[in-house]
């Protein structure tokens, strides 16, 4: 039977997870609603 507190002791995380969580958190990312602010302030300033 497996000691899931024995095995989470062992654990490392992958390196190629710890960079792409860097890379997603330091992102500047844009996302859906970036977007959406961005045409409605375009859509203001048309009028």
């Amino acid at each position: 039977m497996l000691n899931f507190e024995e095995e989470l002791e062992k654990f490392q995380p992958s390196l190629e997870i710890e960079k792409a969580e860097d890379a997603i958190c330091q992102g500047d990312s844009v996302d859906i609603l970036d977007l959406l602010h961005e045409l409605m302030k375009e859509k203001g300033n048309n009028k």
